[in-house]
Parts: structure tokens; sequence; C-alpha cells
């Protein structure tokens, strides 16, 4: 049981980032302004989108599973702080609890690794065990 749950949490996790990064990906130019409207400069955005569709693919199929959830738990701590944490607004608030939240779950992920249904277990990845 704990390998079928560990495979639906890292889907459940993937989902967000997936679309988002496909959300940025197919609107390309909305999503670089939107980094510009926050301070960021917008080439970043590549990086961005492969951190969250590269990263979302690769926590599905459980591939270098430890240093993507890793470094998805600090884009989420990133994002909660530059983008979320206004305490004037509830629902931004609420999304920055939501990244804190999520960030945590990458960092168990980060500890305990994909499980057996994993390309990390199947292919003894360097980095996912």
């Amino acid at each position: 049981m704990q390998d079928v749950t560990n495979f639906v949490g890292r889907i459940l996790l993937a989902v967000i980032f997936v679309l988002s990064g496909f959300q940025k990906l197919t609107h390309y130019s909305g999503a670089q302004q939107y980094l510009q409207q926050l301070g960021l400069p917008g080439m970043l955005l590549p990086l961005v989108i492969l951190l969250e569709l590269g990263g979302g693919i690769a926590l599905v199929l459980g591939a270098y599973t430890r240093i993507v959830a890793v470094a998805l738990a600090g884009f989420c701590l990133l994002t909660a702080i530059k983008v979320h944490y206004q305490p004037g607004d509830q629902m931004q608030m609420i999304n920055f609890m939501k990244n804190l939240a999520m960030a945590g779950g990458f960092l168990i992920l980060a500890a305990y690794g994909a499980g057996k249904m994993s390309l990390d277990h199947r292919l003894k990845l360097m980095w996912g065990r």
C-alpha cells in the first residue's frame, strides 16, 4: 500500500506543476509579462517552465525524485515569499500557505524517495534513490 500511496501522492503533487508549466509554454508572452510585473527578468521563464513541466513529469515518472523534490520545494518557498506573501489579501495568504504545504510534501518526498513504483527504483537512477 505504501508504494501505491507514494505513487498517487507524486501524481497529486505534480499535477499543478505540469498544468502550470504547460500553460506558461502555450501562453509564453503573457507569462513573461507576469514575471516582469513581479520584478523578475522575463528571461527566467524557460527555467520556470523546465522546472514546472519537466519537474512535474519527472515526479510522475519517479525519475530523479529526490533532487526534483528539493528543487520544487525551493521553488514553492520562493514563490510563496515573492508572489503570495501579501498579509492584506486573504486569497494570496491561502496561496502562500498552500505553497508552504507543498514545500513540506516535497521535502518528505526528498527524504523518503519515490518508492518501488518509479524509474528511480527500476533503473537505479543516481540522485533518485
